[in-house]
């Protein structure tokens, strides 16, 4: 028996004995998590540091903080979301329990990824403990220095049978892929995504991917320009670029392009300094493999800011790119590093059918002071999510759904659609054995009189306020009396 494959076996084993489902239980172990994540910060920013060169500040801004405002909420809220969710009535449940009770799925497999190591493996695994499932946690490879905190010391603060970390490459992702999970929970790209749901169908399993995809963002003229740039700079560039929100390129008028660069470069100045490689805020490409792959993006492209690289620092400054043609090299995959084309529209009617002829973004960034504009655009194109007049700041939203659409994926979480994505919610009905003369319309043999009484009760809607349920009690009644009487008759 595989490793990964004893890890699965013991996590289904300790959560058959259902003391997951247990809140105080899952409160506690959410406490302890966030208590690792408290206590463990200086060996989670050094991991951090050494995979993506983030700096001390960066790490509780981009990763930690968001982490600890989710358990807080989770823990303050569970009760409330685990509680069954009464539903409204009809007429043939008046007198019925009708509700929602949410129930453990079972055991997630939660695969991160390494641009956000921590927020995108540990931001799950929260709406997973919170749901009372028991979780294989599988960081990613990639961020080797993090995958090894996660391991060595996650297991000292949770339930090690519940949440084992499984930690691997290629190799070991495929031999946890081999194993029945009820819910895959993954991060990543869209390659890797079609190969998790290919092993997910052959047990059934649920998927949710997070992906990515080509986040664009439309300048209007109509809008304060230096606002605006100082923020698609800073969503652009944080963490090098290595965001799957990022905003990919940029729509706008060829009027104010010059400007738009211009502000950008100033931008990319203030925060970054004269000398980006020198400044500790500015990170680096994850590793040489992608630092190709990126540079190989730059070619048939005009430079109009940056440009400068490093292979053997795996580092790329800041970049903005001018005229970018639809069919250039670097707009055909997500760019995912600190790469910035500027593309040529003539006006939203041309920006909405650039975004419709492609392929469903992550996020769309729309940059207005007209309302009106920013309404047509949510309602004419389609996006996991939408941002108006700012960058990346939605993910922190824990009352908003964050998840793809299309190609950029499917499912969502944080908050309590986290905690409902990976819980099943359960219809309840619970009747009496008690009024059977209501029945009888159901019940054979079928007759027009029986029909009439059905569709009454089916179709009729009725607010079901205080004096509408008496009133209802009153019918019933009435009902049953006239169905016994034609029976004593009959």
């Amino acid at each position: 028996m595989s490793r990964e494959q004893k890890a699965v076996e013991r996590a289904r084993k300790a959560f058959l004995t259902g003391r997951s489902k247990s809140l105080e239980y899952r409160i506690t172990q959410l406490k302890n998590l966030l208590r690792f994540v408290r206590e463990r910060q200086n060996e989670i920013a050094e991991g951090l540091k050494k995979d993506l060169r983030r700096s001390e500040f960066g790490t509780p801004l981009y990763e930690t903080l968001g982490l600890e405002s989710e358990i807080n909420l989770a823990v303050r809220k569970l009760k409330d979301w685990a509680a069954p969710r009464p539903v409204s009535k009809s007429m043939m449940t008046i007198s019925d329990q009708v509700y929602i009770q949410p129930e453990p799925l079972g055991v997630v497999l939660v695969i991160g990824a390494w641009n956000y190591p921590w927020a995108v493996t540990i931001g799950p695994l929260i709406g997973a403990i919170a749901a009372g499932n028991a979780a294989v946690i599988k960081p990613s490879e990639v961020s080797s220095h993090t995958s090894k905190v996660m391991e060595d010391l996650l297991p000292l603060y949770l339930d090690k049978e519940l949440y084992p970390v499984v930690t691997g490459g290629v190799t070991e992702t495929q031999e946890l892929l081999k194993q029945r999970f009820d819910h895959i929970f993954y991060t990543g790209n869209g390659t890797v995504a079609k190969i998790i749901m290919e092993a997910a169908a052959k047990h059934l399993t649920p998927s949710t991917l997070e992906l990515g995809g080509k986040s664009p963002c439309y300048i209007d003229n109509n809008c304060d320009l230096a606002v605006a740039c100082r923020r698609i700079a800073w969503g652009k560039y944080s963490n090098c670029g290595q965001t799957c929100i990022a905003p990919d390129y940029i729509l706008c008028d060829p009027s104010i392009q010059d400007r738009v660069i211009e502000e950008i470069k100033k931008n990319i100045k203030e925060f970054y300094t004269e000398d980006p490689k020198k400044c500790l805020d500015y990170g680096r490409i994850i590793n040489e493999r992608h630092f190709k792959r990126l540079m190989a993006l730059l070619e048939g492209s005009s430079v109009a800011v940056g440009g400068e690289n490093d292979e053997s620092e795996c580092y790329i400054a800041p970049t903005v790119l001018r005229d970018v043609k639809p069919d250039a090299k670097v707009m055909q995959e997500e760019i995912f590093g600190p790469l910035l084309p500027v593309l040529t529209v003539s006006g939203a009617d041309e920006a909405i059918k650039f975004i419709n002829q492609r392929e469903k973004p992550l996020a769309l960034y729309i940059f207005s002071s007209d309302n009106k504009l920013i309404k047509r655009m949510i309602a004419e194109t389609s996006s996991g999510g939408v941002l108006a007049n700012d960058c990346l700041m939605h993910f922190s939203v824990s009352s908003l759904p964050f998840g793809g659409v299309g190609n950029s994926g499917m499912g969502r979480y944080h908050g309590k659609y986290g905690f409902d994505h990976l819980s099943h919610l359960r219809g309840c009905l619970i009747k009496q054995l008690k009024m059977e003369g209501v029945n009888k319309m159901r019940y054979p043999p079928h007759t027009a009189d029986k029909l009439g009484w059905a569709r009454f009760f089916i179709l009729k809607h009725v607010d079901f306020g205080s004096l509408g349920r008496m009133a209802l009690l009153a019918l019933l009644v009435v009902f049953v009396a006239v169905i016994l009487q034609r029976n004593y008759t009959d």
